[in-house]
């Protein structure tokens, strides 16, 4: 079996300020506007800003890990390359099966989310029942709403990554301006509403917001996703995989710790929208709240926009390299973007509404498991790399590598054992876990219809022809 080779090719059109965009976007998405009061409920301000301190330090130290590996190979697919070099066929499928897993969850997330805030905003949005899942009732209304939604955000993407990139500052700088926003209010009018400081929860409620972090922080990872289409210096590239992180987390702690100013858990966990609430009581205005729902519309569409080019290139790199099927690597003759891919990950969206509101939290903690796998192997990868290529051409280099490789295996071996059973934050049976044994075998027939995995010397065949054509 041979490495398939395709006519057309990716073109380095993204700007430095695009691909930071396009990182902070994704990141500082939607989640943070629908999740606060859940954050806040289940381990009080004190302990959901813990969670988010812990996660916060193990993705940055992994996106450090992530900066060294993608400023030496700028490769598209990111994970798929760094894993395939270190791990061979074998260890890079599963690696990149799994951050796809976390990519088109968060696209399924804001397929939900999108008629969920159009429901906070629209009066009567809720209409045409359809069916309930675990309990809760599924629209019509929400089942249109996260269809077209897909198709918009499948046509920016399928027609070229500088428009959507373009699309993603615009927005990204809406999503800023209302964090900021709120930590006026709070700073202004809060009125530190007296609670536990870990709302009863102790260590088991910090960790139940610790699992969440993963999803709330990936993103940064669409960076080394879309290297291949970025105009800018290895070096550079992997100091604003850092940056991204480091930025995400900041608005994430300081959007908490506002809304916890102004309001109670218990009162915030009431609301589908907590932080349009919390600033509808910093500002005694619902006019205001509702202006807030509004700017999260533009987090979600970031979010969307930029995990959707996140997941196509992933798919494009592994069918590139024999592990998907051939027609994934398809790049459109006009628009220089990976087709197929693309219109398979908006279907794939465009069938989470189908499940109801539920789906957010099932999407938010079975993709993260699937996030923090990839991590950790991609930090196995990076200490492989290390020990066995140590003249590698590293242009962003990290100092004491060793120390800082086994410092991020040891936070994402925790992170992954905070899932697993036994766990006080372990994924639920059988909604969560069923995401996570669907999405395994849908990569096994999908492996077998490719022709199964191609030899490790396919595979540095392929490697060696990309270094060349970069």
């Amino acid at each position: 079996m041979s490495l398939i080779t395709m006519t057309g090719e990716l073109s380095r059109v993204l700007s430095k300020r695009d691909v930071f965009v396009l990182a902070l976007g994704a990141m500082i998405g939607w989640g943070w506007i629908v999740q606060t009061g859940y954050f806040i409920d289940q381990s009080g301000v004190t302990g959901a800003i813990s969670a988010f301190v812990l996660g916060g330090f193990m993705v940055s130290v992994v996106s450090l890990i992530y900066g060294e590996l993608a400023s030496a190979m700028p490769f598209v697919g990111g994970e798929h390359a760094y894993s395939m070099r270190a791990l061979g066929p074998a260890g890079s499928f599963a690696c990149t099966w799994a951050i796809i897993f976390g990519y088109v969850s968060v696209v399924a997330f804001e397929a939900v989310a999108l008629p969920s805030a159009l429901a906070y905003i629209v009066p009567g949005f809720n209409v045409f029942e359809l069916w309930t899942v675990a309990g809760q009732p599924v629209y019509g209304t929400w089942v249109a709403t996260g269809v077209i939604g897909s198709v918009v955000i499948t046509s920016l993407n399928y027609r070229g990554v500088r428009p959507a990139a373009q699309f993603q500052a615009i927005l990204a700088l809406v999503i800023t301006l209302s964090g900021l926003t709120l930590l006026l209010g709070a700073l202004f009018n809060g009125t530190s509403p007296s609670s536990p400081p870990l709302a009863g929860a102790g260590i088991g409620g910090v960790f139940t917001v610790a699992i969440m972090t993963p999803f709330m922080f990936v993103g940064f990872d669409v960076i080394p996703q879309a290297a291949g289409e970025a105009d800018v210096s290895p070096k550079l590239l992997g100091g604003l995989i850092g940056l991204s992180v480091a930025c995400a987390a900041a608005f994430y702690i300081a959007v908490i710790w506002a809304a916890g100013q102004v309001a109670t858990g218990a009162t915030l966990v009431e609301s589908s929208l907590p932080a349009a609430t919390a600033m509808e009581i910093a500002f005694d205005s619902v006019t205001i709240g509702r202006i807030m729902a509004l700017a999260g519309l533009a987090g979600i569409l970031t979010s969307w926009n930029g995990f959707v080019l996140g997941a196509s290139r992933a798919i494009y790199a592994m069918a590139d390299s024999n592990m998907l099927p051939e027609r994934l690597a398809t790049i459109h003759d006009d628009h220089d973007t990976p087709s197929t891919a693309i219109v398979l990950v908006g279907g794939l969206a465009a069938l989470a509404p189908l499940f109801g509101e539920q789906m957010l939290v099932w999407v938010v903690n079975a993709g993260g498991l699937g996030m923090v796998t990839a991590w950790l192997l991609v930090v196995v990868s990076f200490l492989v790399l290390r020990y066995r290529d140590p003249d590698f051409d590293r242009p962003f280099k990290l100092p004491a590598g060793y120390a800082v490789g086994a410092l991020g295996l040891l936070l994402t071996v925790f992170f992954v054992g905070l899932y697993l059973p036994g766990s006080p934050s372990a994924l639920a049976w059988p909604y969560e876990w069923a995401m996570v044994g669907g999405w395994c075998l849908l990569g096994v027939v999908l492996l077998a219809v490719a022709g199964g995995l191609p030899t490790r010397t396919e595979a540095k065949a392929h490697l060696s022809a990309q270094q060349l054509e970069d």
